[in-house]
């Protein structure tokens, strides 16, 4: 039986209802839809009490653009950014095209942003509200959304962290993660051993190899999961890393600078400036693997991010010369003060 002494084998289902072979409801999709409810929320809360200038019915068609810029911005962000070949992948299934597969996952939260920001502009627009103001508000509950997202991504098993340094690999922490994903890679350097346990299990169809030992982790098999670990490299859990710095770091930093009014744009301007700061700082505990544009890829994460902490402070810079009345402020409601 694993011990919190060992690291941790990753044997998460990626669906929290599966009702059929690589169909069903998954946690990715509940992480969206559960970010969107609880900014929905907040967005309200701060219609109802004053602390926005948005009125509580125009909240429900806000967040139905927040939406699509960030499902559109996400996705574009994602395969220009880090999966160019989508562009010309097609199938013979739907959705056809590369760019359409979202059920198999691939969002870019820098492209999620830059979308909202789009959204915003427009819609700010349209309904004559400031979308300095607006930014400000979508980038307050952001957070909430970010930390749910890398929640999920950590139980999808998918963008792994850094594996820790070799001299800590033969008695790995318990907080490392083990990934059984790792066994399909045709250059597995301890492929010869893993082989050597396939005997253990086998698959539905008989069949005996990597594949069924992976499916065996995965549908609970913790002897298999026992007798695998010690042929696996251990992981930094860099999807928690970063749940704690976009999510519950980055809320708190906006809270506090938003516990009195400022003039609109100035939270959106600290959100740049602490999401950026905080991917720099958590992507060295990612993978550093080779994207489509043959670059490590922490390194579009890291310029991005550093483009963002200058498009920040300029925001803030620009925001708080302005002769805009503040808004918000978490202290106190609008009639109190």
């Amino acid at each position: 039986m694993p011990t919190l002494a060992s690291a941790y084998v990753h044997d998460l289902s990626p669906f929290a209802i599966q009702v059929g072979d690589g169909f069903g409801i998954r946690w990715y999709g509940l992480a969206y839809l559960l970010g969107f409810v609880a900014g929905w929320f907040v967005l309200r809360w701060m219609a109802k009490t004053g602390r926005g200038l948005m009125r509580p019915e125009q909240v429900g068609d806000f967040m139905t653009w927040m939406v699509v810029g960030v499902l559109v911005g996400g996705r574009l962000g994602y395969v220009l950014f880090y999966s160019i070949d989508l562009l010309w992948t097609f199938s013979g299934s739907f959705p056809f095209w590369g760019v359409l597969e979202i059920h198999k996952g691939g969002m870019a939260s820098h492209g999620g942003i830059l979308g909202v920001m789009a959204a915003c502009i427009l819609y700010g627009l349209r309904n004559r509200i400031t979308p300095w103001h607006l930014l400000d508000c979508v980038a307050f509950c952001a957070p909430i959304g970010l930390g749910l997202g890398r929640l999920a991504n950590f139980v999808n098993g998918e963008l792994w962290g850094r594996p820790l340094d070799a001299g800590r690999q033969a008695d790995a922490p318990w907080w490392s993660v083990k990934y059984p994903e790792e066994m399909l890679d045709p250059d597995f350097q301890n492929g010869a051993n893993v082989d050597g346990l396939a005997t253990m299990v086998s698959n539905p169809n008989g069949e005996w190899g990597r594949q069924a030992l992976r499916d065996a982790v995965y549908s609970g098999r913790t002897d298999v999961s026992e007798a695998i670990a010690p042929y696996l490299t251990a992981y930094y859990p860099s999807q928690l890393f970063q749940a704690c710095t976009d999510g519950l770091m980055l809320f708190a930093l906006l809270a506090v600078v938003w516990w009195k009014p400022r003039r609109p744009g100035i939270i959106g301007g600290w959100f740049m400036v602490g999401y950026g700061a905080m991917r720099i700082a958590s992507e060295q505990f990612r993978a550093q693997y080779l994207t489509n544009w043959g670059v490590s890829s922490i390194w579009p994460a890291a310029g991005l991010s550093a483009v963002m902490i200058a498009i920040g402070l300029a925001m803030i810079w620009w925001c708080a010369r302005r002769n805009d009345e503040p808004v918000g402020g978490l202290r106190r409601s609008a009639v109190d003060r």
